[in-house]
């Protein structure tokens, strides 16, 4: 049975370690082969959108668009379908390969064979 990864990030800007962290983990699960799906919720969503992730700055850490182009070359992006209507972001306003999904999606990712869900 192979592992899959399902990471919830809820952070944003408003807590720049913890957000960076999530997506740490998401790059680095996939560079060692492990099936990554990233959710982002909350303040997060903001990097769905172009320019985002780049404006995005923490001392001593890969910068964030570095991570999410590892996230999205080799595993998916999810932003949560209500944090993005609270944020007025529709499908057309996200990076390409960046999609909208809900609750349901999250947990059946979740619960799947072989995933470990982490929330930061």
């Amino acid at each position: 049975m192979s592992r899959s990864l399902v990471i919830k990030v809820t952070a944003g800007e408003n807590d720049p370690e913890r957000c960076n962290q999530a997506f740490t983990v998401a790059a680095a699960a996939l560079a060692s082969g492990v099936d990554v799906s990233l959710w982002l919720t909350g303040e997060s969503a903001w990097f769905a959108v172009p320019g985002r992730a780049e404006a995005f700055s923490l001392p001593h850490a890969a910068p964030l668009s570095d991570l999410l182009d590892a996230v999205l070359a080799a595993g998916r992006v999810t932003v949560c379908t209500q944090c993005a209507a609270r944020r007025d972001l529709a499908q057309d306003d996200l990076i390409e390969g960046v999609r909208i999904a809900g609750a349901p999606s999250f947990v059946e990712e979740a619960v799947a064979d072989g995933a470990q869900a982490l929330v930061y």
